[in-house]
């Protein structure tokens, strides 16, 4: 088992609406069988010094098996840190690691690919804006 302690942020406004989505993050993390959660806090939302917008924070304690699970977490919820505590050395095999490179790729790639997409569109968009 990996054990690591993750910090996943929030940003957004108005405040009620940042604080209803940190329990629905960490419902939604709780939910998958392959990740353990345990220790949760939830910090509220506090409203930024310099931007109209309100950050708040969860930290947690999370169990995996396996480093792929813990790219599919990251890539899924985006937390804003993770530290490993548990084990203090992973031995990974050179097979392992590159199904891990190549899965990371794939992700990627198919992130790119959506950002183009959206980028593409929002261009389309301003023409036909501008033409109207």
């Amino acid at each position: 088992m990996i054990k690591m302690k993750v910090i996943s942020e929030v940003l957004g406004s108005p405040q009620e609406h940042v604080d209803k989505t940190l329990y629905l993050l960490l419902n939604k993390i709780k939910e998958r069988k392959e990740l353990q959660v345990s220790n949760e806090h939830v910090f509220k939302a506090e409203k930024m010094e310099d931007k109209p917008l309100f950050t708040g924070f969860l930290e947690y304690e999370l169990k995996i098996e396996t480093i792929d699970t813990l790219v599919d977490f990251c890539f899924d919820f985006m937390p804003s840190s993770i530290e490993i505590l548990e084990p203090d050395e992973l031995e990974l095999k050179a097979m392992s690691v590159s199904d891990l490179f190549n899965e990371l790729l794939a992700k990627l790639h198919n992130n790119d690919m959506l950002l183009r997409s959206a980028l593409v569109e929002l261009s389309l968009l301003k023409k036909n804006m501008n033409e109207q």
